[in-house]
C-alpha cells in the first residue's frame, strides 16, 4: 500500500488536539426525517398532554409558523384536537389513532385471521377473569390480590396490565371485523 501524500497526513500538533464535538452534526438531526410534516407528525403522535404551538415547534426543531400550518392541517384531518385558544394548544386525537389501527388490521389480515386472533384474545381474557375472579381488570386491587395469593405486587401488576392489553386488542379486533363486515355486505349487494 502506498503512503498518503504529506498534506493528507496528520502532523504531531493535530493529533494532540481533541476533535471539536460541538462542530459535528448532532445525532438527533442525523436520524430525523427529511420532511417537515413527518417531524411534526412524530411530535404530535407522541403527545401525552396538551402542548402549545411553540412547544410542538421546539420538539420538532422547526419554526412556529410551520408548526401552526401543520397543526391546523392535522386538526382538519382529525389527528389532533385544539383544546384552547390563548395560548393555542393541541392534543393528540386518540380516536384517530384507534381508527388508524383498525384500518391497518383490515389491510393486513383477512377476516378469518382476525377471527382467529379474536378467539385467542377472548380465551386469554377469560383466563385472566378466572384467575382474578372478576369480570374486569379495572376492579382488581393489585396489593390485595398479591396479599391473598402470596404473589409479588409486580407479578400481579404485570398480569393486570396484560389483561388490560388483551381487552384493548379485543376491542380493536372487534372494530376491524365490524368495519370489514360492512365492506363485505356492500360487495354482496352490489352484485
Amino acid at each position: 500500500m502506498d503512503e498518503p501524500r504529506p498534506e493528507l497526513k496528520a502532523n504531531g500538533d493535530k493529533r494532540s488536539e481533541p476533535p471539536d464535538f460541538d462542530a459535528l452534526t448532532s445525532p438527533r438531526k442525523l436520524v430525523r426525517g427529511e420532511r417537515t410534516r413527518d417531524d411534526f407528525l412524530d411530535v404530535v403522535l407522541g403527545l401525552d398532554s396538551p402542548a402549545t404551538v411553540r412547544e410542538i415547534a421546539d420538539r420538532a426543531d422547526r419554526g412556529v409558523d410551520a408548526a401552526r400550518e401543520y397543526l391546523e392541517w392535522f386538526e382538519r384531518m382529525g389527528i389532533v384536537t385544539q383544546v384552547s385558544e390563548s395560548p393555542v394548544t393541541y392534543t393528540r386525537n386518540r380516536e384517530y389513532l384507534v381508527w388508524r389501527r383498525v384500518q391497518r388490521l383490515r389491510d393486513q389480515y383477512s377476516t378469518e385471521e382476525l377471527l382467529d386472533y379474536l378467539q385467542t384474545e377472548r380465551e386469554r381474557g377469560e383466563g385472566y377473569a378466572e384467575l382474578f375472579g372478576v369480570d374486569s381488570p379495572n376492579v382488581v386491587s393489585i396489593t390485595a390480590f398479591a396479599s391473598e395469593t402470596d404473589s409479588s405486587v409486580e407479578a400481579v401488576w404485570e398480569d393486570v396490565s396484560a389483561w388490560q392489553t388483551t381487552r384493548r386488542r379485543i376491542s380493536l379486533l372487534e372494530q376491524a371485523l365490524k368495519a370489514g363486515s360492512g365492506d363485505s355486505a356492500e360487495k354482496w349487494t352490489a352484485v
